[in-house]
């Protein structure tokens, strides 16, 4: 198998670990956490794990980055994961979880054209296809085709877009941090950044009992399975690849990850249009590759 290959099986086992975030959040919001207290515990305990685990594998040397990595952690830190994270808690809020979703995964779109203004990165008729194919999947997979309940605010609509636009900077501003860093450190650097600029809003000061021990253990599972390993696979994965453009596609399996948790464990109903979406999500990704 050959390294790019690789590299996008992590990009791949990534986007699953990240399909059970919606698990953890419904468990943490069932022990009384609020969204800002929810992300602040996942960065926070991820960052505790990433450093354990970047001491463990790379040893202190790891942390000794160059500027460069360093200027791409702290835009991880600020756009991709604390402004990222209050400006989707934000469209939420304004127009719902379905519609937040589907503006979410207009990142592909943004990633294509920071891919071709950053690294020249050629867009040909099989990526528009693809990229066409996937919006289509995920907006379906989320939706099932059902759009008559959707909210429209202008607001919320502006934050759902920005959502994507930041979550799409993950690939780019991590290609630059990965190329030169441990995918350990660059990960550690990352959520020690998030947790930093995640701490000014006070999220602990939104939850009755921060400290509630099942509150904790949850977050600690959330902080350990879809973050600090979804990253340390995604950052090493970034490391091998060519084409920004194809990370989002690939790592949208988790819209399929989700959809298959919610009707295992929520017993949520997948319509026909669900499958189709799920189905689309895969035809995508496999013309990516």
């Amino acid at each position: 198998m050959s390294r790019e290959i690789k590299s996008y099986a992590c990009i791949f086992a990534a986007g699953c670990l990240w399909g059970t975030i919606g698990l953890f959040v419904k468990l943490m919001q069932g022990y009384g956490s609020s969204s800002s207290y929810t992300s602040f515990l996942r960065m926070a305990l991820g960052l505790v794990f990433l450093v354990i685990i970047t001491l463990i594998k790379d040893g202190p040397k790891a942390f000794i980055v160059s500027r460069n990595t360093l200027v791409s952690c702290v835009l991880l830190g600020f756009v991709c994961q604390a402004v990222y994270n209050v400006v989707y808690s934000s469209a939420v809020n304004t127009i719902g979880m379905s519609l937040s979703a589907v503006l979410l995964y207009t990142a592909p779109v943004f990633t294509c054209i920071t891919s071709f203004l950053f690294f020249k990165e050629k867009i040909g008729r099989r990526k528009l296809l693809a990229l066409g194919v996937n919006i289509a999947g995920c907006i379906l997979t989320v939706t099932g085709g059902r759009f008559e309940g959707l909210s429209f605010a202008a607001s919320g609509l502006l934050f759902g877009i920005a959502s994507g636009f930041c979550y799409s900077l993950t690939a780019i501003f991590g290609r630059l941090a990965a190329d030169e860093g441990s995918p350990f450190a660059v990960s550690a650097y990352n959520f020690l950044f998030a947790t930093l600029f995640l701490s000014v809003l006070h999220p602990w000061a939104s939850v009755e009992n921060p400290l509630y021990p099942p509150l904790l253990l949850t977050g600690a599972g959330f902080a350990l399975v879809p973050t600090a390993l979804a990253y340390i696979l995604y950052f090493k994965g970034l490391k091998g690849i060519t084409e920004s453009s194809k990370v989002p596609v690939v790592a949208s399996i988790e819209t399929v990850a989700a959809a298959v948790i919610g009707t295992a464990v929520f017993h949520e109903n997948l319509q026909a249009g669900n499958v189709a979406g799920i189905l689309c999500v895969l035809l995508s990704i496999a013309l990516m590759r």
